[in-house]
């Protein structure tokens, strides 16, 4: 089977959703492939509330951006029996988590990215195709032709032909596929001088992946899953770097690597696990309605940094993935037998797992695993430390002049498959470039996502939900306007009248291009 369309993005992420938004809404015919089935990649397939800024209520977001996250909410106030106070609540927090402004279920994240691309389908304007892999792409010197995609389910191929393809895979795939010049792990402090960069480069220091999972908690109940093949060896595993077994209470604090210790409902600084990324708070609803609260477990014990997953053979990423999914389960098996309790005691045998809430997959866990890096491009500019870190930049950061979008979190890093651990680092609010987005040499491949011109440092502060949505608008626009202007990105980039216009449509479209103050997070 052989499409043609104008917009092609291979992969259905968060910056996916919004290129192709951004695309259709100017006229652009747009084809979508996904692996999985649902679309929204870290905020709905990886099960991860959004991580944002402190400001994101009033400012520091697209539109479009805003749209989804009031988009949620409504859904909530139409759709659940929500509690008098919460529905008042301008801003709804659907299950009061204390890691984002907006934990809530991912379904209905799921449900509202259809409802916005859903007159886009009506017109015909927007394919969706899932569940379909990449697997091979086309490429006439520097220009990607085609790519092909197989289904998952049938086994079937097709290619996909446009004049401009965006990547929003979870790893970067594309870039591999299409022999698009790329770096992949850690750069060395020689090659970007940054301060915290490793001594020597290595693409296989890559940040820990995530296989989240929702439970709940039925007291005097008991949803004790089957002992884990693997249980033993990761209740047993002490990690270098950890204070204990990696199965604990106890785990690094980010910004000082200092242990301490939170337990499931306890904790003394007031921020036990339980409502880390709780989901569902019972006491925003009506009495009845839920028999528990609900949330997702994306902690320090169930990061799986033992391996690569990027770059490595298919068989290699497939065992990673495994493995991953094994120390999630091993983890619900500790919490539900060993975890001890403060009370005395041990085991939260009501624990139950919600594999529904994530997607119904066969081992009640997320349908893909949160993934915090994947390959970056090599771009005609490169953000690096120097130009956002606040303690290298103490009067502000670095401002750029062919900005296409704002974001802003800290520099923050997991543990690395080199055994680095936490990298926790004060930001300023940036500028996202458009330098970072064109290719050193292909003409017509955008990046959508986390896989723009940044470093393994830098990316700890652009792979937050926010600034993966601008980057994937900002590619959608940038797809629509060259096909408008027949010119292409490298042209946008150095001729000053059309960065003007293209700027001017970016602001059109709701896009912040700076930010009104300046505060470091």
């Amino acid at each position: 089977m052989e499409l043609r369309t104008d917009v092609a993005i291979i992969g259905g992420g968060l910056g996916a959703c919004a290129a192709a938004l951004a695309a259709a809404r100017l006229g652009r015919r747009v084809i979508l492939t996904e692996e999985t089935h649902w679309l929204g990649g870290q905020l709905t397939n990886q099960a991860v509330p959004p991580d944002e800024h402190p400001w994101i209520e009033h400012f520091g977001a697209t539109a479009s951006y805003r749209a989804l996250r009031e988009g949620i909410r409504a859904y909530y106030r139409t759709h659940t029996p929500l509690s008098a106070e919460a529905r008042r609540a301008t801003s709804l927090n659907p299950g009061r988590g204390w890691v984002s402004g907006l934990c809530h279920d991912p379904r209905i994240a799921v449900a509202v990215l259809h409802q916005m691309m859903i007159p886009h389908h009506l017109n015909g304007q927007l394919l969706v195709m899932h569940p379909q892999r990449p697997i091979r792409a086309v490429t006439d010197r520097d220009r990607v032709t085609g790519v092909v995609v197989r289904s998952l389910e049938s086994g079937r191929e097709a290619l996909v032909e446009a004049p401009f393809f965006i990547d929003a895979t979870p790893y970067g795939d594309l870039l591999e596929l299409a022999g698009v010049e790329h770096r992949l792990g850690a750069e060395s402090r020689a090659e970007t001088g940054e301060p915290h960069a490793a001594d020597r480069a290595d693409p296989r220091d890559q940040q820990a992946i995530t296989v989240c999972f929702a439970v709940e908690h039925l007291a005097g109940e008991d949803h004790t899953i089957d002992r884990p093949a693997d249980y033993a060896h990761w209740r047993d595993l002490q990690p270098p770097g950890w204070s204990g077994r990696l199965l604990s209470w106890t785990t690094p604090r980010p910004e000082t690597l200092e242990p301490q210790t939170r337990f499931l409902f306890e904790a003394a600084d007031d921020h036990p696990w339980w409502r880390f990324r709780r989901i569902l708070d019972r006491a925003s609803f009506e009495p009845g309605f839920a028999r528990s609260d609900v949330t997702v477990v994306n902690w320090p014990q169930n990061d799986y940094w033992f391996g690569p997953v990027v770059g490595v053979a298919p068989e290699e990423r497939a065992r990673r993935h495994e493995a991953a999914r094994q120390l999630s389960l091993s983890l619900l098996y500790w919490l539900q037998t060993e975890a001890p309790r403060p009370e005395g005691g041990q085991g939260y045998p009501g624990l139950r797992l919600r594999g529904d809430v994530v997607g119904g997959t066969p081992d009640g866990l997320a349908l893909a695993p949160y993934v915090r890096e994947s390959r970056r491009l090599r771009a005609q500019f490169t953000v690096l430390e120097q130009h956002i870190a606040h303690p290298l930049r103490p009067k502000g950061p670095q401002l750029f002049p062919d900005s296409v979008g704002i974001g802003c979190y800290r520099i923050d890093l997991h543990p690395r498959t080199s055994g680095a651990g936490y990298l926790d680092l004060g930001c300023w609010p940036f500028q996202i470039p458009l330098g970072a987005m064109i290719p050193v040499r292909v003409d017509n491949l955008l990046p959508g996502g986390k896989n723009l011109g940044v470093t393994h440092i830098t990316n700890g502060a652009f792979r937050v939900h926010p600034v993966e949505w601008n980057v994937g608008e900002a590619a959608g626009i940038l797809a629509a306007f060259c096909l408008e202007r027949k010119q292409s990105p490298r042209a946008v980039s150095s001729r000053p009248r059309l960065l003007e216009d293209f700027q001017a449509l970016l602001v059109r479209e709701g896009i912040e291009l700076s930010w009104p103050s300046l505060q470091p997070v």
